[in-house]
């Protein structure tokens, strides 16, 4: 430790705290109410994701690369609600407001690696939609289960090695200010900048990190959207148009979802309300997970059709029992 402080023309004593304080929100009533909705949102969450995921593995005709992205999606969400919410709601809802030292780090480091990960997975389906309608005849070809469980991996050792960096980075940092975290979480922007050495690595992570997978990620979306709107411009046919389009629907709703606020928040993060903040945050990071699985059973003909010949079975072997 003394290598970094010195590293850093620092000659400090160094201090890490046995905990941390999360303040939640600042100066609002009854907020205990808005940590049961989170609980009910959890439990929705929950249930569709784990419903999608039966799904896919118990329907053969689901095979397709494209459902390795969709269930890789379904199970981040489902990673990620159960890393947040039940410790958000066990410091709030019971007053534990004391964070250990590590425990802090380990929430933080699944925090964040899942909502990059949502962020990644987008990509990877707007990747398959983007092969779709640009080379319909080659699609098979450029979209293979060696392609997308290639990119998936990648996807997963990018975000684990880049929220890893950023949890060492912090374990240098001295901690001899206030421990009060101004969030409802470990946040990585509002624990840095409680340190009293030097802290510009975690800066420059800290705004690196936002563009590597926030920013590309969206622009990448962006940019495909717009090769797939240039593609369609093309087809005569209004309805051909139309049905082609329908195909993106449920990845755009996803995209607008989870990017919107998130992009929101991080853009205007000086000037937001820290309560504000939070309500952006949580909401962010609990509703995509709740709405993922809502929107794919409603707008992918395949697992709709799939979720009803699961259900008819069962009823059918209820009714034999019988």
């Amino acid at each position: 430790m003394d290598f970094f402080n010195s590293a850093f023309g620092m000659n400090t004593t160094f201090i890490r705290p046995p905990y941390f304080i999360l303040s939640g929100f600042i100066g609002l009533p009854n907020m205990k109410y808005y940590y049961v909705f989170l609980f009910f949102v959890y439990f929705v969450s929950v249930l569709g994701n784990v419903s999608v995921m039966a799904v896919i593995c118990l329907d053969y005709n689901l095979r397709a690369p494209k459902y390795v992205a969709v269930f890789n999606l379904a199970f981040v969400d489902l990673l990620g609600s159960c890393a947040l919410v039940p410790k958000v709601l066990d410091i709030f809802l019971f007053n534990h407001y004391n964070v250990s030292y590590n425990d802090c780090m380990t929430f933080l480091f699944f925090c964040y690696t899942c909502l990059s990960m949502q962020a990644l997975n987008l990509v990877a389906l707007c990747y398959d939609r983007l092969m779709a309608i640009m080379y319909p005849l080659h699609y098979h070809v450029k979209v293979t289960h060696k392609i997308m469980f290639s990119m998936i991996t990648f996807f997963w050792f990018f975000a684990i090695t880049s929220t890893l960096i950023a949890v060492g980075l912090l374990t240098r940092l001295s901690f001899c200010k206030s421990l009060v975290i101004n969030s409802y979480f470990c946040d990585h922007g509002q624990l840095y900048k409680l340190a009293c050495n030097n802290n510009f690595p975690n800066s420059v992570i800290g705004n690196l990190l936002p563009v590597l997978l926030l920013w590309l990620p969206f622009i990448f979306i962006v940019s495909s959207y717009i090769c797939i709107g240039c593609v369609l411009s093309k087809v005569a046919a209004a309805h051909e148009r139309a049905k082609t389009f329908q195909t993106c629907t449920a990845h755009l709703s996803l995209v607008v979802i989870y990017f919107l606020p998130i992009i929101i928040t991080f853009t205007m993060s000086s000037r937001i309300h820290p309560n504000a903040r939070i309500i952006n945050l949580s909401l962010t990071s609990v509703f995509p997970p709740m709405l993922n699985p809502i929107i794919y059973v409603l707008q992918t003909q395949e697992i709709k059709v799939s979720l009803k010949k699961i259900l008819k079975i069962k009823r059918q072997s209820r009714i034999i029992r019988k």
